[in-house]
């Protein structure tokens, strides 16, 4: 798989990102990278070296940035326009509406240093809203890729998507996942492990956590299913009924707890498939502290999803 390995077998999905984009601008000299001042963050200096007259670097003005994409894409070109997740979900959150997914622009955002990677520099730089916001938009795909290797296929799918893409990118080291497939489809969610008394569903950096979840959960005689929801919008509604037959959901997101994969499931649970639920994500503004830290404190690890299913096996019991 694609990404450079950190020496504790971890990896950083920006790495994925950036090779993908570089690989699909040699194959297509349609593909165009557009940043703000985020050249570094991005890690789009060998990009910017191999093909310099196809960065555009707009500075710190994020609603400008998603503009320039946008007319970039109306005028024959992909333009992937990449910025800190913070800053490009908030700041240009009306030029995501109107200029992308309104006028389907065939622009692919990309949103870097997703959650609460920027952990220490507080709240104004987590990103715990924007797939809360984003999937609220018409029309706009949102992806949240797991492991380096979706992260990859999600750069690819959505260049080859006719329309716009929002594809929610991590610095937050997380392992490889196994897989039996080498397939991505936006849209289409994967089983990643059997089970029949729970499902727990995630995407983003809790994936791994919750396969471990599952493991902690299998040694009390628990079977939870872990099902690997990247697609939020549009999200796997037949895969989410299959889950509703375990009779229990779980649901983990680094992010909001309300509003974002955790909502759009209860919004199909609620009118299709009734089960009772347990959405795991953070409350709101968060204090400063290391990602690893605040992932802790507010149970998005292997200990909390399990109890979380645990309650959630006892409600069913009654």
């Amino acid at each position: 798989m694609s990404a450079a390995a950190a020496p504790s077998g971890l990896f950083d999905c920006r790495d994925a990102y950036v090779r993908a984009v570089e690989e699909l601008a040699v194959e297509d000299d349609r593909i165009v990278a557009v940043v703000n001042d985020s050249v570094g963050s991005s890690k789009l200096g060998k990009f910017r070296d191999r093909f310099p007259d196809r960065l555009v670097n707009v500075g710190i003005a994020e609603q400008n940035m998603v503009g320039v994409g946008a007319g970039l894409a109306n005028g024959g070109k992909i333009p992937f326009v990449s910025g800190a997740s913070c800053f490009l979900s908030a700041r240009a959150l009306e030029q995501i509406k109107a200029d992308c997914a309104y006028s389907q622009a065939n622009v692919k955002l990309c949103g870097i240093s997703s959650g609460v990677a920027y952990g220490e520099l507080g709240a104004t730089h987590h990103s715990i809203e924007d797939v809360a916001w984003l999937r609220a938009i018409d029309r706009l795909t949102v992806i949240v890729p797991a492991d380096p290797w979706e992260t990859a296929q999600a750069i690819r799918a959505a260049a080859a998507h006719d329309g716009p893409v929002y594809v929610r990118i991590s610095r937050m080291p997380v392992p490889e996942l196994d897989r039996d497939h080498d397939a991505f489809r936006i849209g289409q969610a994967e089983q990643l492990r059997a089970g029949q008394d729970v499902a727990i569903i995630a995407n983003g950096t809790l994936v791994h956590r919750a396969l471990d979840a599952a493991h902690l959960l299998e040694a009390e005689g628990i079977s939870a299913r872990v099902i690997n929801m990247a697609t939020v919008s549009p999200i796997d509604t037949a895969m989410l009924a299959q889950a509703a037959t375990t009779g229990a959901i779980v649901t983990a997101e680094e992010g909001l707890a309300h509003g974002g994969l955790g909502g759009a499931v209860a919004e199909y649970c609620a009118t299709h498939s009734p089960v009772p639920m347990r959405m795991l994500g953070f409350p709101g503004f968060l204090p400063t502290g290391s990602a690893a830290w605040l992932m802790d404190r507010f149970g998005l690890n292997a200990q909390g999803i399990a109890a979380a299913a645990r309650d959630l096996l006892a409600v069913k019991a009654r």
